[in-house]
């Protein structure tokens, strides 16, 4: 077994400092430590036999000098410390000073909060700076949760993993209009994360070497399970070779609070494992009864990390589940760690009296309870199933769970994502509206050694979709009437789905009257009866009509405008030859340029203008040829005759005088 160590590892430069302070300042001082110098217990018990005591406060400190650890503290330690009359060493690391001093100014006018463990003493200590009114959040959930602020300064713990830094980060941009990000994340936290994921891409197991109250350790090995099974330990004592049973290459990283010593250690006797005589089937076996805590002797030899056992749920509380795994203590599990996906209430996974099988994540924490994980459990269970679904391309339904970046979580009996672009067919606008819901999947991506599974609804959707494209194709035929759906509006026309494929419907196929845009007549998601005009098989494409449902209007125009009637219509549109002038919806005529007046028109804008009202006489009417012509000319030829006969029957009346009238009233006069 090849073993590889991260290219950063171990101390980190605030650690090394605060280490180096303490050992100069014990050789000519009483000196203390507020609180463990750093999360390695072999390392402060080393300091202890120095003289080195770790004291809880300043108040309990009987040393003339204090050490502030690397974590920093809040300006009322400083000021206890000045009462007291006690020197003070400011081991701080550099990189949370910088974050305590922007968390003062910050507050002055602002709402700090500080990303991180807010159990953490660096966390505490920044919060101190900022005053009261400051908050710690560690996930997104709690970050959902925060109201609206008017304005926001945003810090993180120095061991923040920059990815839940930045999910949070985003979730707050939110809640203000005015966000102030500051990354106080350490470059050298950054680094040995970024070296630790990388190289856990690249092993088969991991181990990661550190103070198992570190959190920067155990965010470590946080993100060394994504990659690959790993084992957090203190010592090269802890070591257990089953393990490293198979792989041939071993990753080993350590956290900030780690010296080389250890760590060298560990790297001799993981080396030393690939050397001796693999263990005996018989004995892998008993390991594995041993898992199963069925006796109080082989049990306690044989739980460590990561293994897989039963035990009973014998108490609930809002937060934890204990299990009887037949330890000297029954093994608790946290609320985040019953199943995959958010947990409200444990009882809404598990029952008093169930049996469950969990995965040992420590086999003792502070308060000595084995800390255990369903939800590892479940996934460890769930591989070999995600491996058939990955063949077979067998469809499944899973819940969404959670709403993330590019996409969706759902409960495969571990975290599978399904991207946006995987969910149906289109652009996905709001991805809140699948939360809950339960969605119909196939894994379309499964790698076990990284824990991934990708999903898709789509895939499903599209060979249905396609089924149902092909059953139209072999029996749709060119007059038939149909049901759909419009999916999309085009300037040319609307598609419509016809129940697995979607059809054209022209815009001059909607109705007899002329559409500048479908939209004047029909919208996204309006239920429309259509008829088939044509189906092309050979490019799989249908024409529709809207319009052919209907009577033509043409159909009565030889009875409404006989040849010599008068009409009256509006100017709809001009062209260089006339005028086209509506008689009704989906009937327009033609004023031939010749026919507009009693004279030669150059142009028919000076005639008429789109949108006047004039009278015209039908010259010629062809409904067959969707044809009638119109002259304005001969109406007004017409009204002026007619009006000149009115005329001259409206003059008084003239008595008739002859010839002889005229010579005898001249002999009269004579």
């Amino acid at each position: 077994m090849e073993v590889i160590r991260a290219d950063k590892a171990g101390f980190c430069f605030g650690v090394q400092r605060a280490l180096d302070l303490v050992e100069k300042s014990a050789a000519t001082k009483d000196v203390a430590t507020l609180g463990p110098l750093i999360h390695n217990r072999q390392v402060v018990e080393r300091l202890a036999e120095r003289g080195v005591r770790a004291v809880a406060s300043v108040k309990d400190a009987q040393a003339k000098t204090v050490i502030i650890r690397s974590h920093g503290v809040a300006p009322q330690v400083y000021r206890e410390a000045e009462e007291a009359e006690i020197e003070i060493i400011d081991a701080t690391c550099p990189f949370v000073q910088k974050a305590q001093q922007l968390a003062a100014t910050a507050a002055e006018t602002r709402q700090v909060i500080v990303v991180g463990d807010k159990e953490h003493p660096e966390v505490q200590g920044i919060l101190g700076w900022a005053g009261g009114q400051a908050l710690a959040i560690e996930t997104v959930e709690e970050a959902c949760s925060l109201p609206h602020y008017q304005s926001l300064t945003v810090l993180a713990q120095t061991t923040q993993p920059i990815v839940n830094y930045n999910a949070i980060v985003d979730e707050l941009r939110c809640h203000t209009e005015d966000i102030t990000v500051v990354n106080t994340i350490c470059s050298a936290t950054q680094e040995r994360q970024d070296a630790a994921r990388a190289l856990s891409d690249q092993v088969d197991v991991m181990v990661v070497v550190g103070g198992k109250s570190s959190a920067n350790t155990r965010k470590l090995a946080r993100i060394c399970t994504d990659k690959a099974p790993t084992y957090l330990v203190e010592t090269a004592s802890e070591l257990e070779e089953i393990w490293f049973k198979g792989a041939k290459t071993a990753g080993l990283t350590a956290g900030a609070s780690t010296p080389d010593w250890i760590i060298e250690e560990v790297y001799r006797k993981m080396s030393e494992m690939d050397e001796k005589e693999p263990v005996a089937q018989g004995a892998d076996e008993r390991n594995q009864e041993g898992m199963n805590m069925e006796s109080w002797d082989e049990g306690l030899q044989k739980l460590h990390r990561g293994a897989l056992v039963t035990g009973t749920v014998v108490k609930m509380t809002d937060d934890e589940v204990f299990v009887d795994i037949g330890w000297k203590s029954e093994g608790v599990i946290a609320r985040r760690e019953l199943a995959v996906g958010s947990v409200t209430k444990p009882e809404d996974v598990v029952s008093m009296g169930d049996q469950i099988s969990v995965v040992v994540l420590r086999v003792e924490n502070e308060e000595g309870y084995p800390v255990l994980s369903k939800r590892r459990a479940d996934e460890a269970g769930s591989m070999d199933r995600l491996a058939e679904l990955a063949e077979s391309k067998e469809e499944i339904q899973a819940k969404v769970i959670e709403v993330v970046k590019g996409g969706l979580l759902v409960n495969v009996g571990m975290r599978g994502f399904v991207p946006a672009s995987q969910i149906q067919f289109g652009y996905v606008e709001d991805l809140n509206q699948f939360l809950g819901q339960t969605l119909r999947l196939r894994v379309i991506e499964f790698d076990p050694g990284k824990k991934k599974v990708v999903l898709s609804q789509k895939a499903i959707l599209a060979e249905e979709q396609e089924s149902k494209r092909k059953g139209l194709m072999e029996t749709l035929h060119e007059g038939d009437v149909v049901k759909g759906v419009v999916r999309r509006l085009a300037n040319f026309g609307a598609f419509v789905d016809i129940g697995g494929m979607d059809g054209l419907l022209h815009v001059s196929d909607m109705a007899y009257s002329r559409l500048k845009h479908p939209s004047e007549l029909l919208q996204v998601e309006d239920e429309v009866e259509v008829q088939v005009l044509k189906v092309d098989r050979e490019h799989e494409k249908v024409a529709l009509g809207l319009k052919q449902l209907k009577q033509s209007p043409w159909s009565a125009v030889g009875d409404k405008y006989p040849v010599g009637s008068l009409v009256t219509g509006k100017v709809v549109r001009i062209a260089p030859f006339g005028a086209f002038v509506q008689l009704e919806d989906g009937v327009d005529a033609l004023v031939h340029i010749s026919q507009l007046a009693n004279r030669r028109v150059a142009k028919v804008e000076e005639v008429v203008q789109v949108g006047d009202m004039i009278s015209a006489k039908v010259i010629e009417c062809k409904p067959e040829e969707k044809r009638i012509s119109l002259s304005i000319r001969e109406a007004a030829a017409e009204a002026d005759a007619a009006l000149t006969a009115e005329e001259v029957a409206s003059q008084p009346d003239i008595p008739e005088v002859t010839i002889g009238d005229v010579v005898g009233n001249r002999d009269s006069e004579s």
